[in-house]
């Protein structure tokens, strides 16, 4: 070894913590290039703020990071001409973890105003680090800007490094990884020019791929966030949204704003106005992605509730505090109270969109079943939620609102009213609506996935109880209808079915909700409705569902004949049970025996018109 070359150990402990960097820290080993090109930026901004004050370190005009991949020599170098570090910065900087030039420097920011402090993305000093994941000896050659002077540092991560003299045309630091074998793909121009435009496209110091003596840019630079709504085109926002994901519609929204106070971020969201091609009904987490000064971080921090999932876009923040690695955000008040802003403000956004109804419309046809999910986990904004929440209904065409229809309620009524099923034809069809359609009281029709599932979690709107009409007695009876006529005494049939039926329903009784049909099913007042036990039974989890009971027309003739028979002691066991399968068949369900079920209808038909002689006979 020259004398001149100096060997230093690792700071306490570095080997084992360099072991964690590289197998442990990172779950991509990709990302060791978006660490390197933000301490490059860093490093740039650094040299951009000190000029403020000494002009001598005034960086070149056409300053930039330049990855250079050289497939012969299997090395891939990063260069910037930006503040560059002495021989005992580079010792402090790289020869001990998490001792990072990036933090001491922040702290000797002062009093400067915000919009002259240099954008610090590393905060740890640890990223370096990465870059042992793909390659198996690390030189870093670095001149301090404002000095002739520049030194090497070159270690293989195995806890020592060494430091020697060095030269360097101009202030600045080259970064040269001696790869892997099996980093090959990181040598790949294409490859790398893909890694920059995920992680690195809006910095504002530019990056350029080198190979064979030619240099491409790779970045954008120009964050559309950063600038005010009067700067940004139409058409600018277009490219922006279509840029992405799969998006080739015109963005239903486009929400633009900077927030300043106690939590100071950049966003830009959009609101598609179409589905996208992945089901947003399937993927339960939002993808709105985080940039720290302009830098990606992740998609996955969780911006915004699951609900709110299909809103695409970018938040920028100044001073979220991250961990060290970058891919796991620290649960701080911070990154609180900005999800809590940004989901204000989208909500803030559909209340004011929703004032148009035809406008609305086309974004509920979209999103309205993924909107209701709010209303089941969203305790917090059950109360701003309810008012988005769109429905058809038994009274009229088209889409109407829980204020609507309370604004049409019936004098006397108190109860919000709805009907689950996941068929929309069977819903305007259900033999479940005849009773309040006689009367004139409007039932809200049901038939999203999740409709099973909120209503109850809501409760209540505008001091109204919501009820599912399939739940609990429906008493009708303050209501005029169109057959005020009283209603026969069917007591013995009601007694007679309940015995023959006792082991299939809860109890049998008379009921004015019907006009047309025979029977029909509800469920229990305190238990779940219909289309939860369904839902129940299909899990496997009938716990807590119970029998449901079913209901007769007393005015209906089928239901007159009967009790005529009944009152005469004669047998119901098998009417009881073709009444319950018609009921379950009329409600969407099976019979309990499809096959004996057909039996008894083929028999019943064959009495009603004689027995069908063959012509044998």
């Amino acid at each position: 070894m020259s004398e001149t070359v100096e060997r230093h150990e690792f700071g306490a402990e570095v080997g084992r913590l360099l072991d964690l960097v590289v197998h442990a820290l990172y779950s991509d080993r990709e990302i060791f290039l978006r660490e390197l090109v933000a301490n490059s930026a860093d490093a740039t901004d650094r040299r951009r703020f000190e000029a403020l004050t000494h002009s001598e370190l005034t960086p070149p005009e056409d300053a930039k990071i330049h990855i250079a991949p050289d497939k012969t020599a299997r090395t891939l170098t990063i260069s910037d001409t930006g503040l560059g570090m002495s021989k005992e910065e580079l010792g402090q900087n790289l020869g001990t973890i998490a001792r990072s030039g990036t933090r001491a420097f922040s702290q000797s920011l002062g009093d400067a105003k915000p919009d002259e402090r240099p954008s610090l993305i590393g905060q740890f000093g640890v990223g370096f680090y990465s870059a042992f994941m793909v390659a198996n000896r690390v030189t870093v050659t670095s001149r301090r800007a404002g000095t002739d002077e520049a030194w090497t540092w070159a270690s293989e991560g195995q806890g020592s490094y060494t430091l020697e003299p060095a030269t360097r045309p101009e202030a600045g630091t080259d970064i040269v990884l001696h790869m892997k074998a099996d980093a090959d793909e990181y040598l790949e121009p294409y490859r790398l020019d893909h890694l920059v435009r995920k992680w690195a496209d809006f910095i504002t110091v530019p990056v350029a791929i080198v190979t064979e003596g030619k240099e491409e840019g790779a970045n954008r630079g120009t964050a559309l966030w950063r600038k005010s709504k009067s700067e940004v085109t139409e058409e600018q926002y277009a490219e922006f949204y279509h840029g992405l994901g799969m998006y080739f519609d015109k963005p239903w929204a486009t929400l633009h704003w900077r927030a300043e106070g106690t939590s100071e971020f950049a966003a830009l969201l959009f609101i598609p106005s179409m589905k996208p091609f992945a089901a947003v009904e399937g993927e339960r987490e939002s993808k709105v992605r985080l940039h720290v000064r302009r830098m990606f971080i992740t998609d996955e921090a969780g911006l915004l509730p699951s609900w709110l999932r299909f809103v695409q876009g970018v938040v920028d923040t100044e001073d979220l505090p991250l961990n060290v690695s970058r891919e796991m955000l620290q649960a701080t008040p911070v990154l609180t109270r900005i999800k809590r802003a940004v989901t204000g403000r989208v909500v803030s956004e559909l209340t004011s969109r929703a004032k148009d109804a035809e406008d609305y419309a086309k974004f509920w046809e979209n999103f309205g079943p993924v909107i209701k999910e709010g209303i089941y986990e969203d305790h917090e904004r059950r109360t701003e939620i309810a008012p988005l929440l769109r429905f058809r209904s038994s009274a009229m065409e088209g889409w109407t609102s829980l204020a609507d229809y309370v604004s049409r309620m019936k004098d006397g009524q108190d109860t919000i009213y709805y009907l689950v099923a996941y068929d929309p034809d069977a819903l305007a069809k259900s033999p479940q609506l005849e009773g309040f359609r006689a009367r004139g009281v409007e039932v809200l029709l049901l038939s999203d996935h999740v409709d099973a599932f909120w209503p109850e979690q809501l409760g209540r709107f505008d001091d109204k109880p919501l009820k599912s009409v399939t739940q609990g007695s429906v008493d009708l009876s303050g209501f005029t209808g169109e057959d005020a006529e009283p209603a026969p005494q069917v007591d013995a049939l009601l007694a007679a079915l309940k015995t023959a039926l006792s082991g299939d329903v809860s109890d049998v009784r008379g009921t004015d909700r019907l006009v047309d049909s025979a029977v029909v099913l509800s469920a229990g007042g305190s238990g779940p409705d219909l289309q939860m036990q369904r839902l129940m039974r299909r899990a496997g989890r009938n716990v807590g569902a119970g029998q449901p009971v079913l209901e007769v027309n007393p005015r209906h003739q089928l239901i007159r004949a009967l009790a005529e028979q009944a009152e005469a002691g004669a047998e119901m066991g098998e009417h009881a049970g073709m009444l319950l399968d018609l009921a379950r068949v009329q409600d969407g369900d099976t019979p309990r025996d499809p096959v004996a079920f057909t039996r008894q209808v083929g028999d019943a038909l064959a009495a009603r018109f004689g027995a069908v002689k063959t012509p044998t006979e």
